[in-house]
């Protein structure tokens, strides 16, 4: 199992007993993989630069 994926599968262990979240033996890998794509995800979006002259939407209000 790569670094990364240990670091990962030690945020997954934690944060069940944090949470008093069982998590089977045989489910932990699964998520460990679920949680380790979610981190590639995300990375490439706060990776990603937005333009300077970008402007914030404006504020709905229904």
């Amino acid at each position: 199992m790569p670094e990364e994926n240990l670091n990962i599968a030690q945020y997954v262990e934690q944060t069940a007993q944090l949470i008093d979240l069982p998590l089977a033996p045989e489910y932990q890998l699964n998520v460990v993989e679920n949680f380790a794509k979610i981190a590639a995800i995300a990375t490439l979006v706060v990776e990603f630069t937005l333009p300077e002259d970008i402007e914030l939407a404006p504020v709905f209000e229904p």
